[in-house]
């Protein structure tokens, strides 16, 4: 895979990408992935709101090749308006902790912070610009709908805060083709799905990492819901592959889903991880199943990607759980 990375980033030119949300998930895959390199011409600026204790958290993350700017997408003087990038990743969005804030806290939050950084790029002169969306913003998935293609039409309700999220993605999709008129700047749009890895926080609200937290340190393995509801994981590693390879060489003015296309039930995947990391331990379904009820499902098609970039999932799910895990047991 970085033999790969390599072949498609390491051109003659010299590249200098900025990098918003460089140190959340997001942005701890792509700083592994680009540390995997060999070729050490190119320059990477992530900005952080505290670049001091992110280095000393992961100094394995840091680089001469890699600057750590002191700085906030929604605070415009604090970004780094004297400098020249060819390329922005603009990742900062409050995925982990976002539930955390009110429903207007997080649309302003994205709204604002891609308006000041699709700026950013404009005033910098950047060529290409990458947003990574959700793929929140088809709204729930009809049960006669297998996976979600790029073009599917539906939304979330307009009336229900709760969807404020969403909402605040399909506007930066928006804002993305609105700068890509006005500016000239090449625009692509990578709209995420869900993700599995050593960088995965096991202690908020994602479903896989509470039930590897469980499996290491609880006495059951909790599914909080019924267990019907459908998911796919898509490793860190691919993660970062995929979207290297779309700020790179993603076409301009297109949307590209990123997540994989295997399918595991929630209470399949409680019972998986039970399997392969504490073996005999209970797994406990609160919920009941309502047998008239549609069956959620969150799933992409990434037959786009797949046909335009020979992009495929490369680890089974199996793996990405059991490494996930190695970076969380007791030394």
């Amino acid at each position: 895979m970085n033999a790969a990375f390599v072949s498609l980033m390491f051109t003659s030119q010299n590249l200098s990408i900025f990098i918003t949300g460089g140190t959340g998930f997001f942005g701890k895959s792509l700083l592994r992935y680009f540390l995997a390199s060999s070729d050490k011409r190119h320059r990477l600026s992530i900005l952080t709101r505290n670049p001091g204790l992110f280095q000393s958290n992961h100094p394995e993350l840091s680089s001469s090749q890699i600057t750590f700017h002191q700085g906030d997408i929604q605070d415009p003087s604090s970004l780094p308006w004297d400098q020249a990038f060819t390329h922005i990743l603009h990742a900062a969005t409050d995925s982990t902790f976002g539930p955390q804030l009110s429903p207007l806290q997080r649309y302003q939050q994205i709204h604002e912070g891609t308006t000041n950084i699709l700026d950013l790029a404009v005033a910098t002169g950047a060529r290409r610009f990458l947003l990574t969306s959700s793929g929140g913003i088809f709204g729930p998935q009809p049960a006669d709908l297998d996976a979600f293609p790029e073009d599917w039409p539906g939304s979330p309700s307009l009336a229900e805060p709760a969807t404020a999220y969403s909402q605040a993605k399909r506007a930066a999709e928006h804002l993305c083709a609105l700068y890509r008129e006005a500016h000239g700047l090449e625009t692509v749009i990578a709209r995420c799905f869900a993700f599995v890895g050593p960088d995965l926080p096991l202690d908020v609200h994602f479903a896989i990492g509470n039930f590897i937290r469980d499996a290491l340190s609880a006495e059951a393995i909790t599914v909080a819901g019924d267990g019907t509801p459908l998911r796919t994981y898509l490793d860190q590693r691919d993660l970062a592959h995929w979207l290297w390879t779309l700020l790179l060489q993603g076409k301009d003015g297109e949307t590209y889903n990123v997540g994989s296309d295997q399918v595991i039930s929630i209470a399949d995947l409680a019972h998986l991880v039970r399997d392969l990391l504490a073996p005999g331990k209970p797994v406990r379904i609160l919920g009941t199943p309502q047998p008239a009820a549609a069956r959620n499902r969150y799933v992409p098609s990434i037959a786009k990607i797949q046909a335009l970039h020979g992009l495929r999932v490369s680890v089974p799910l199996a793996e990405s759980i059991i490494r996930a895990a190695s970076a969380h047991r007791p030394a």
